[in-house]
């Protein structure tokens, strides 16, 4: 009986302890994850990287629909004149015309959307690791992001905004304002 209480009384105790150590130690960060993200030269890079892809996608995409307009065109003036087969092969061919350029543009869509995602991926790890860094070498027990609301309320005592840490972490010069903040 003696053990059984001597066991429960060190359990007890290490919890209190647990307890009072993370209530004085508790130390949390916060950040918009968007916001930092969006100040990466990197961040820009991808867009430029993705927006050059998208014009050049449309402009192939528009060349193969002039083409079809075209070819149509053609195909209006001379209908009432062409014989019945070859009537059928120009309309085929406009009709494998106008799916390729649909096939092409779902295409170009999925492929871009893929690239956007390889590169943002890049810019994201990078983000993380700056963040990882921070929260180690501040002894934070995590970092939370508070986009979309996410987060509506953090202790200020307990809570410490790490945006301007983890900008100068990846080589981001913080612009200091009149009231002292960024």
């Amino acid at each position: 009986m003696k053990r059984i209480l001597f066991i429960l009384l060190i359990i007890v105790n290490c919890q209190l302890s647990i307890v009072n150590s993370a209530h004085g130690q508790t130390h949390i960060g916060y950040l918009s994850y968007d916001s930092v993200m969006h100040q990466m030269p990197e961040y820009a890079q991808a867009r430029q990287s993705v927006a050059e892809l998208r014009a050049k996608y449309e402009q192939e995409a528009t060349r193969g629909e002039e083409e079809f307009q075209r070819k149509f065109s053609e195909f209006l003036q001379g209908q009432k004149d062409f014989p019945e087969n070859i009537l059928l092969k120009r309309q085929a061919e406009l009709q494998a015309l106008m799916e390729t350029g649909i096939k092409f543009r779902q295409e170009a869509q999925q492929l871009l959307e893929k690239a956007e995602r390889e590169l943002i991926a890049g810019v994201e790890s990078r983000l993380n690791d700056a963040i990882r860094v921070v929260g180690v070498e501040s002894g934070y027990v995590a970092i939370l992001n508070t986009d979309r609301n996410q987060c509506p309320f953090i202790n200020p005592v307990m809570g410490e905004d790490v945006t301007r840490e983890v900008l100068r972490k990846l080589g981001i010069e913080v612009k200091e304002s009149v009231n002292g903040e960024q």
